[in-house]
């Protein structure tokens, strides 16, 4: 045997005993005689419910150890008619549409109930029954301003601030960073929140939590990799991109929230609300202008930024109300959650290196103040923004 050979002649004996083993074990079936009795385990999960003049589409996801079949729907206590595409039972993570001429009445409550042919029962309410936007040019435009609003002009408001911090000289520098960590670290919990939240609404095969930490992990671990890539810690016009780049995918997750409230009617989005994303937003626009104070960057580099940063909740906005899916949801807001992270990271490191510059702390009063500041601007501007 060769000596190139040889290597992949030991990696692969192992795979081949693998599959030698599971074969033999599926082919003699030991564990019959503990199974053969006993009843499917069965789940069922709600996706996605559609109101409209045909009465009530939802999609359902099948779960447990073998294939489900729907034999009867309950609405309001109520036995109806329904219709099932694809037909017959539905495979295990396999997927399907019931159509329901269900009455529904607007801005009431329904109760639907799934029965199977075990006689298992699964329940989804519907709090407040609101007609599912249907996908117009005059929707369509309608939620990209509302998306406009909450992302791309509280971030170039924010912007405005770049002239007004550059004059202030090295001490405002050196705030302005410390802000940037605080509503960064803020973001970081918040992301971190809708996401697993989205998860715990997935099908309970998806793992909810790992939807979320592992695209976490793998973002944090790809960006810093790219980053790091020359052997420096990134600065400047480099460091305010990541920073947009996280921000705008924290903005992507906070359109996929106001989407899905649209389209289930849990949202009063007035004027109100979009003055609370505003507010609550500005200071991330400051954020991203804070590495830059040192130097002049062109004003298509910040058109830009605040284009990456603000166009996504536009993006969210569409997918939340036309094509919601919570086990989706929660990997991008863990991508995001990941991306922010590595920003943290990335801050944190051009904080300190232009604090021992200057021959100073980088735990001095003026960051410490700055990071609490960042925090507090946020979750202060939190309670406007409820969906």
């Amino acid at each position: 045997m060769s000596g190139m050979s040889r290597p992949i002649f030991w990696a692969l004996l192992p795979l081949l005993l693998i599959v030698a083993v599971a074969i033999a074990f599926m082919a003699s079936d030991p564990l019959a005689p503990f199974t053969g009795s006993a009843p499917p385990v069965e789940e069922l999960s709600i996706e996605r419910t559609i109101l409209d003049d045909h009465g009530i589409g939802v999609r359902v996801r099948a779960g447990g150890s073998e294939p489900m079949r729907i034999v009867q729907v309950q609405v309001d206590g109520a036995y109806w008619n329904f219709k099932q595409d694809p037909g017959g039972a539905v495979d295990r993570m396999g997927t399907a549409w019931l159509q329901i001429p269900y009455p529904w009445v607007a801005g009431e409550a329904h109760h639907l109930t799934f029965i199977t042919n075990t006689g298992a029962l699964f329940e989804h309410r519907i709090d407040v029954a609101v007609a599912t936007p249907d996908v117009t040019a005059d929707r369509v435009n309608f939620y990209a301003l509302i998306g406009l609003f909450v992302g791309v002009v509280p971030i170039a408001l924010g912007m405005l601030f770049y002239p007004a911090l550059r004059a202030g000289g090295p001490g405002v520098f050196e705030f302005a960073l410390a802000l940037t960590i605080g509503l960064l670290a803020f973001l970081l919990v918040d992301t971190l929140a809708e996401g697993l939240e989205f998860a715990s609404e997935a099908a309970p095969q998806f793992h909810g939590p790992t939807l979320v930490w592992l695209p976490a992990a793998f973002a944090f671990a790809v960006l810093m990799a790219i980053g790091r890539r020359k052997g420096e810690a990134l600065s400047g016009v480099a460091l305010a991109t990541s920073i947009a780049l996280g921000i705008g995918l924290h903005n992507l997750g906070e359109g996929l929230a106001i989407g899905a409230a649209f389209a289930t009617g849990a949202a009063a989005l007035g004027s109100f609300l979009v003055i609370g994303f505003t507010l609550h937003n500005i200071t991330e626009g400051i954020g991203i202008a804070a590495p830059m104070l040192g130097e002049k960057p062109r004003l298509k580099v910040f058109i830009l930024l605040i284009a990456l940063a603000g166009l996504p909740a536009v993006l969210g906005i569409w997918i939340g109300s036309f094509a919601f899916s919570a086990h989706w949801a929660a990997v991008a807001l863990g991508i995001g959650a990941g991306a922010i992270l590595q920003v943290i990271v990335e801050v944190s490191f051009y904080l300190a290196r232009k604090a021992r510059e200057r021959d100073r702390s980088w735990a001095s009063g003026t960051t410490l103040a700055g990071a609490t500041l960042g925090v507090l601007i946020m979750y202060a501007t939190a309670f406007l923004i409820q969906v």
